[in-house]
């Protein structure tokens, strides 16, 4: 790349030639977590708390910050291969080592807002993403897949997670599929709109939790709790996802952005 390159991009995001689209939902102490099934006796992940230590006031009159708590995988966040079993012997696989490079990337979203809306436990076949080339093209090596439910637009946490005496029921992959983008496509991951990478009931699948197991088990990421995939074009976006730096993290909150071409 030039700096001609690199001038012209950024002249760009000054004239509106390219547009940022935020896909993170706001972070709160309302922010649904994963509930994780109870037959493995799993500990809970914290859901997001915050806590003033001052804010212009006796305990620091200039100044105002927060204590912060909450799991790694809360709210819209990053999943690094490190996550799971199937991950934990690849080289630079969590938030620290991992390459930057793969935080930079173009994206493609695959649109099953109707067969989400029609069935809450739909599973993306490999016929369905082989439909979607037919009309958009093959999906690039090092791309992220980001699957477009508007599951984000769900008000409160009972809508969100839809979950009921057997579990949540919300959208996710055949474990084909997952197997499919990994090996096939070899994308950097794929990014969701429900709280967790894989379908409400992954825990029945085979292998469980096909989209964790599968992808992290290919040295590939996760993106969850994403938000705006309506405003994303189904090729041509570049994704700006990035985790905080911690040593030997297994996933972070994250804010994730999207460059698209401006009006």
């Amino acid at each position: 790349m030039t700096a001609d390159l690199l001038k012209d991009f950024a002249s760009a995001l000054l004239t509106g030639g390219v547009r940022i689209v935020d896909l993170t939902a706001t972070l709160s102490p309302e922010t649904p977590t994963l509930p994780l099934p109870t037959e493995f006796g799993w500990g809970e992940s914290w859901p997001f708390s915050m806590e003033t230590i001052s804010r212009y006031d006796e305990k620091g009159p200039a100044w105002y910050w927060n204590n912060l708590r909450c799991g790694e995988h809360t709210g819209t966040h990053f999943d690094a291969p490190i996550h799971w079993v199937t991950g934990k012997d690849h080289e630079n696989h969590a938030t620290d080592t991992l390459p930057p490079e793969r935080f930079v990337a173009p994206a493609v979203v695959i649109d099953a807002v109707a067969e989400s809306e029609a069935n809450p436990d739909f599973l993306m076949s490999v016929d369905f993403i082989r439909d979607w080339e037919s009309r958009h093209g093959e999906i690039p090596a090092g791309a992220w897949v980001l699957y477009r439910t508007d599951w984000s637009k769900k008000v409160g946490t009972e809508g969100y997670l839809n979950q009921h005496g057997d579990g949540c029921h919300t959208p996710g992959w055949e474990p084909a599929t997952v197997a499919f983008l990994a090996e096939e496509r070899d994308i950097i991951g794929v990014g969701v709109e429900t709280v967790g990478t894989d379908c409400g009931q992954a825990s029945s699948q085979e292998p469980i939790f096909p989209c964790h197991n599968l992808m992290h088990g290919a040295n590939k990421c996760g993106l969850a709790s994403l938000c705006n995939l309506d405003q994303l074009p189904p090729t041509g976006a570049i994704l700006i996802a990035a985790p905080l730096k911690i040593r030997e993290g297994s996933g972070s909150p994250a804010r994730v952005l999207a460059l698209v071409p401006g009006s």
